[in-house]
């Protein structure tokens, strides 16, 4: 048998040709993509690490410092309401009955003081490791286990239909323009972020605006994810409690059509 260019025995041909086989050529492939990737992550970062989203941790840190500095100005402008008011009624030509009339207008616009009783009703997020407590529901998803924009709203409506007259969420107070807002896990109210547990406080009757709540079919839903997967509830009475005027800006923002 003579020998083939491949074989190892002893032809006249002293060069030995070897085929490359598919394996190399596989490994050889897998090393050269590693190596662009490398280059492609090296090249995009910059020297910063990937690994961390540094874009929204800014964003988060900008979201609470406009909060703050929401709060300062509101604090700010409130002082600065108090004193205007003060020198108009030094002498603003106004007769007793005009007093009257004005005092009860704010008082409905909520931009003063409010005195009473009242109660306060507690939301908080369930446990991240919560279960189905009763047998026979379906384990929770996240949206379950945290509380919704629709909660929060459902809990102020009620408490007005229950005679509420006035309402502070955390610690503002709600006027006819207010909006209860939630991105995420977060509460916006009036340019300002808020992280649960979120505590709503109502002047009036305490017992009906707990009859009130009892008879919200929102309520009542919500009472369901209570009681199956350990949302956070608690209503509590305070007593006689005085509510902040509210103090911020009361313009309205509206779309305008483009000319």
């Amino acid at each position: 048998m003579s020998n083939s260019a491949d074989s190892p025995g002893t032809g006249s041909s002293p060069v030995r040709r070897r085929r490359l086989r598919p394996v190399r050529i596989l490994t050889a492939a897998v090393f050269a993509l590693a190596g662009l990737i490398f280059f492609t992550s090296f090249n995009t970062a910059k020297g910063t690490n990937i690994r961390t989203d540094a874009s929204l941790l800014k964003l988060s840190d900008l979201i609470h410092e406009r909060s703050r500095e929401n709060g300062d100005l509101e604090e700010s402008n409130g002082a600065l309401r108090e004193d205007v008011e003060s020198l108009a009624e030094r002498d603003d030509g106004r007769t007793k009955s005009e007093d009257d009339e004005l005092a009860a207008l704010e008082e409905k616009a909520g931009t003063q003081k409010l005195k009473g009783k009242a109660i306060t009703v507690t939301l908080d997020d369930a446990p991240p490791d919560a279960t189905a407590k009763p047998p026979g529901y379906p384990e929770p998803q996240p949206d379950y286990l945290v509380i919704h924009q629709q909660d929060l709203q459902a809990v102020v409506n009620a408490l007005w239909q229950g005679g509420a007259k006035g309402i502070k969420v955390m610690d503002q107070r709600l006027i006819s323009t207010s909006a209860v807002r939630c991105v995420g896990n977060t509460l916006i109210l009036q340019g300002r972020v808020y992280s649960p547990p979120y505590k709503i406080q109502a002047v009036g009757d305490p017992e009906d605006l707990k009859d009130a709540l009892a008879k919200s079919p929102a309520i009542q839903n919500y009472m369901v994810y209570v009681n199956v997967y350990g949302l956070g509830w608690k209503v509590e009475d305070d007593g006689r409690v005085t509510l902040p005027g509210y103090s911020g800006t009361a313009d309205l923002h509206y779309a305008q059509p483009v000319d």
